[in-house]
């Protein structure tokens, strides 16, 4: 991974102001551009109040400190517009059940780029075939309820990048979509990223997917971060309980294009004493081996 960071983030704590409760504790990040950093960790743990940060959309009964916040090694201001987009859990509670898919699209690129309503709509066109919609035009007429649920995510995922953004959050981006779907979003997410020379944060709270996708793992437990570090470094030294749990838990079936390992059919990769892989026969698939 490059030295050049896009986004270092230094002791983040975020708190209850009603109870002081605290969520999120002494939290330290940084985001290496141009990959793909993992953060796993169970529902409640403080992921997605981690990226809500960054983002600068914390709910606002929260409050939150930091000793440091940089993008792209300047540091960042509250007030400031970054080159940041995060696509969120559920399309269904993030699109307007009452907007047209194409308003959603044109709304986005007239208010960042100042397109006029054509320009804004060819924009959108474009950007739905880009994350593989097809039919275009005629997606753009209709309502959410009336797309699948991972059309929806591709539109989720369009919206996330008319911005034309430098750093992409995925929050759990294929939660509630079945395993065929999950592969298609996850691959998509792949080539976007090659495409367009992305720096991708993949939260999830399953490791067969952040194993599949990332060069980085920060795994994340009761708020604070327990362990860290490169996805074999992980798979061969995981010292936290709490990771060796995810680990002996987490589903490793996965498409071969999604694995970042390079094996013939029927060759066992040796990840750690207790976590193998092989190449299946026709398939195309990889499957964990106990």
């Amino acid at each position: 991974m490059t030295n050049e960071m896009s986004i270092v983030l230094k002791n983040l704590t975020i708190k209850s102001k009603k109870t002081n409760r605290i969520l999120v504790n002494d939290v330290s990040l940084a985001i290496p551009k141009g990959s793909v950093v993992g953060i796993v960790g169970e529902s409640g743990s403080g992921k997605s109040l981690t990226m809500k940060s960054i983002m600068g959309i914390l709910p606002n009964n929260l409050s939150m400190s930091k000793s440091e916040f940089t993008c792209h090694g300047r540091p960042v201001n509250s007030k400031e517009s970054l080159p940041i987009s995060m696509i969120f859990q559920d399309p269904m509670t993030s699109l307007n059940p009452l907007r047209t898919i194409g308003y959603h699209l044109i709304e986005i690129s007239q208010r960042y780029h100042g397109m006029s309503k054509k320009e804004a709509y060819q924009s959108a066109i474009q950007m739905l075939e880009k994350v593989g919609i097809t039919q275009a035009k005629l997606r753009m007429e209709q309502f959410p309820f009336e797309l699948s649920g991972g059309m929806r995510q591709r539109v989720m995922i369009a919206m996330a990048l008319l911005s034309q953004p430098e750093v992409l959050i995925a929050d759990e981006p294929t939660t509630a979509l079945d395993v065929t779907i999950q592969l298609q979003i996850l691959s998509l997410i792949a080539q976007l990223k090659q495409e367009m020379e992305l720096s991708v944060v993949l939260v999830s709270h399953d490791f067969g997917v952040i194993a599949s996708m990332c060069d980085y793992v920060i795994v994340m437990y009761q708020g604070q971060v327990v362990e860290e570090g490169t996805v074999l470094d992980i798979f061969e030294h995981a010292s936290h309980p709490y990771t060796q749990k995810l680990l002996s838990l987490a589903k490793f079936d996965m498409s071969q294009s999604q694995v970042p390992i390079s094996s013939q059919k029927g060759e066992l990769v040796h990840l750690s004493d207790t976590h193998k892989l092989r190449m299946e026969g026709n398939d195309e698939t990889i499957t964990h081996v106990n």
